[in-house]
């Protein structure tokens, strides 16, 4: 059951919450995977025969939620692949806008990603340290393609004088092996308009 796969380490048991695991964890997911509100997903369980109010559900999702993002990184990075492509894209959050830094792979699968009110080279190197911190020598990227903003390449540099990246990383900026990147992050917008932007 899905629950029982969250019940080690930091994620707590569930044994003082009015609902069992499972249904935490699939209105955690929904709200994540989904463009539904919070009152949308009151409903939806309403439905499915499980009143909770949608107060609950958002006290579920802030508790939740990234510790489910974190062991899902596993997933995400487990078809490993040499070549990221980066990019960043405008999205609201609690009602300011913010820059959500992403990398992706060549089919499209999320490596990892980082929110900063600006768009400038420590950001950008804040974003790359990030995805690569933890990650075994070969599990790092060979190939890192970017658009052609210069913050990019500062960071790329200032990592490998670090050693935080391998100085053999190549640095690309080819617009078309970023269509994937871009391509999602309109669906991005798509799933986050209804819902006004994320909320944590």
């Amino acid at each position: 059951m899905l629950g029982g796969d969250w019940t080690d380490g930091t994620m707590t048991d569930f044994k003082w919450r009015h609902f069992q695991g499972d249904v935490i964890l699939w209105a955690v997911r929904w709200y994540c995977r989904y463009p539904i509100s919070y009152r949308d997903l009151e409903e939806m369980l309403a439905e499915r025969g499980i009143s909770v109010d949608h107060t609950t559900i958002y006290r579920w999702v802030q508790c939740y939620a990234p510790e489910m993002e974190k062991r899902l990184r596993w997933f995400w990075r487990r078809g490993f692949d040499p070549s990221w492509r980066l990019d960043e894209t405008y999205v609201k959050v609690r009602g300011k806008w913010t820059y959500l830094y992403r990398a992706v792979d060549k089919r499209g699968d999320t490596i990892d990603f980082y929110l900063s009110p600006t768009r400038s080279a420590k950001a950008a190197k804040r974003f790359l340290g990030k995805a690569l911190r933890g990650l075994k020598h070969w599990e790092k990227p060979a190939t890192l393609n970017t658009d052609k903003a210069p913050s990019y390449g500062a960071a790329i540099t200032e990592l490998k004088r670090e050693g935080k990246l391998d100085r053999e990383t190549a640095h690309r900026q080819v617009k078309y092996l970023n269509n994937v990147i871009e391509a999602d992050h309109g669906k991005l917008k798509i799933l986050i308009k209804p819902v006004r932007g994320f909320k944590s």
